[in-house]
């Protein structure tokens, strides 16, 4: 559903119209996502009171009433230009590394051991 149609194999994309043929409501929750994807590229936030009212009828109706539950922050994620990506890839890494290490990596162990991978 969130793939681009360009990206698609010759029977992927035969596959794909024969499931949205039987099943229109499908089509309508792609759209739905699409759009909102395309609030978020473009960082503008005026069509997220339609856009909410629109995916509350639809089969995304769950993801919408988790957005109407933080508006606050989903209005300020779109159109902040700060992003916590970075931040949250590190913090990703650091528990990868202490996974790995079964627990036995203390401070001195989890530093010897990120210090030697840079």
């Amino acid at each position: 559903m969130t793939i681009g149609r360009d990206l698609l194999t010759k029977a992927e994309t035969v596959t794909v119209v024969a499931i949205e043929a039987g099943v229109p409501t499908l089509v309508e929750a792609r759209e739905i996502i699409a759009e909102f994807h395309l609030m978020i590229r473009r960082k503008t936030e005026t069509g997220l009171t339609p856009w909410i009212e629109r995916a509350r009828a639809s089969l995304v109706a769950s993801f919408a009433s988790g957005v109407v539950r933080d508006e606050a922050a989903v209005r300020a994620a779109i159109t902040s230009p700060w992003s916590n990506g970075q931040t949250e890839g590190q913090i990703t890494r650091l528990k990868l590394v202490r996974r790995q290490m079964y627990g036995r990596g203390k401070i001195d162990l989890l530093q010897a051991r990120l210090i030697g991978a840079e």
